[in-house]
C-alpha cells in the first residue's frame, strides 16, 4: 500500500461515517400484516450484485493516481458499504425482529439469517470476490422461506 493511499483511507473512513444514512428501508414494525419477504430477498440479491460490482470497479481503479480516479474509488467504496448496511438493516429490522419467529426449525432459520449477517458485514470490511460469493450463497439459502416474484 502506497503512502500517498495510507494518508487517503482515513479520511476516507470519515467521509464515509459522515454520509452514512441512519435510515432504514424496511417496512415498519407497527403490526399491520403488509409485508413482501420476497421483494426484500431480492433487493438484497440486487445490493450484493452492487456490492460484486464495486469491488471490481475498485480493483480496476486501485493502481490509478489521478484524482477523478481516486474520486470513483471512494464513491465505489462507499457505495459497497451502503449496500452491505442496507442489507444488515433489513435482515435485522425487518426478518429477525418480524418475520423469524419461534417454531418449526427456529435456530435453523436463526443461523440461515444471520449467515447474512456476518456475510454482508465481512463483504462490507473486505474487497474479496470471496465475500461476495458467500453473502450471494446466504440470501440464496432465504428462498426457500421467501417466495421471489418475478
Amino acid at each position: 500500500m502506497t503512502a500517498r493511499l495510507r494518508t487517503f483511507l482515513p479520511v476516507l473512513g470519515l467521509l464515509m461515517v459522515a454520509l452514512a444514512s441512519p435510515s432504514a428501508l424496511a417496512h415498519c414494525q407497527v403490526p399491520c400484516g403488509i409485508y413482501d419477504d420476497g421483494a426484500r430477498v431480492k433487493a438484497m440479491m440486487e445490493d450484493a450484485t452492487t456490492i460484486e460490482k464495486a469491488i471490481t470497479e475498485m480493483n480496476a481503479l486501485a493502481g490509478k493516481k489521478d484524482v477523478q480516479s481516486q474520486n470513483q474509488f471512494t464513491r465505489w467504496v462507499m457505495n459497497k458499504e451502503s449496500h452491505a448496511s442496507h442489507i444488515i438493516t433489513v435482515m435485522a429490522e425487518y426478518f429477525l425482529a418480524q418475520r423469524v419467529k419461534p417454531g418449526e426449525d427456529y435456530e435453523k432459520k436463526l443461523k440461515e439469517h444471520h449467515a447474512v449477517i456476518l456475510a454482508a458485514m465481512k463483504a462490507k470490511q473486505s474487497s474479496d470476490m470471496n465475500a461476495v460469493k458467500a453473502l450471494n450463497e446466504a440470501i440464496a439459502k432465504l428462498t426457500q422461506y421467501y417466495h421471489i416474484h418475478q
